[in-house]
């Protein structure tokens, strides 16, 4: 029993073998090859037509389709379906890489706008950095002791006593209130920047004048004692008949003194 099953087994074996044998047909060749890579040759279209177009092959396989030979139906062809594949793929990629640098063209214009006009940057910007924090310094740290240094206990007192000491605590305060305006208002940098310049101009206008108050009041301190007690030294001496002019040539003397 076995050894018939085995014999059965070897002959099915056997004939399989022989029916796999490699079909090879041209017509079959060509259509692949026209498929894949080969531009279709017309004289390897087959089957023919024949002598005067008679042969019937030609017209039962190719009579619905007499333009067959001539379209080119290889995908990477020049209009073939794999080769539109490949340019409106390349084609997206260009369009693909427009618009990333359009994008990265916004992107960049909109981060350095937002720096030009933001004012949480104004505090980093170089030029406030370099310049105008060092020019503002005494304003920015505005203090009595600051103002009133250098000068003695009168000269501080005629100060306070006659409104200069206010007047110019009020005047800094208000540049001051302008300056941290400019630095906290989201505007163009270009426009920050002249603000800065005009308030500095102001300010060392302001300050040039402060000094000079402060250089001319012990002058002014010392002429006016000299005056009282010249006037004083008069009220108390008798009555002698001298010009104005003597008296303030008097008084310049002893200011100088």
């Amino acid at each position: 029993m076995k050894k018939s099953h085995l014999l059965l087994f070897l002959c099915l074996l056997a004939m399989t073998c022989i029916g796999q044998k490699k079909i090879t047909d041209k017509h079959i060749t060509h259509q692949q090859e026209r498929m894949v890579f080969k531009q279709w040759d017309a004289d390897k279209f087959t089957p023919k037509a024949g002598f005067l177009g008679l042969n019937p092959q030609y017209w039962i396989t190719w009579a619905l389709h007499p333009n067959y030979p001539k379209t080119d139906l290889r995908p990477l062809g020049p209009v073939g379906p794999q080769t539109q594949r490949l340019l409106f793929a390349a084609a997206m990629q260009n369009s693909d890489n427009s618009y990333k640098v359009h994008a990265d063209t916004l992107r960049n214009t909109a981060l350095s706008e937002a720096v030009n006009y933001s004012a949480a940057l104004s505090a980093i910007d170089p030029l406030w950095q370099i310049y105008y924090r060092k020019e503002f310094e005494e304003l920015l740290n505005l203090s009595d002791a600051d103002l009133l240094s250098g000068l003695s206990s009168g000269e501080k007192k005629y100060f306070v006593s006659n409104g200069l000491y206010d007047w110019y605590l009020e005047e800094s305060k208000a540049l001051l209130e302008r300056l941290q305006l400019a630095r906290t208002t989201s505007v163009d940098r270009g426009s920050r920047i002249m603000a800065y310049h005009r308030m500095l101009a102001e300010y060392r206008k302001l300050r040039a004048g402060w000094e000079m108050k402060k250089s001319r009041v012990k002058t002014y301190l010392n002429t006016k004692g000299v005056a009282e007690k010249l006037r004083n030294s008069e009220t108390s001496s008798p009555v002698t008949s001298r010009s104005d002019i003597q008296i303030a040539n008097d008084i310049l003397k002893k200011s100088k003194l």
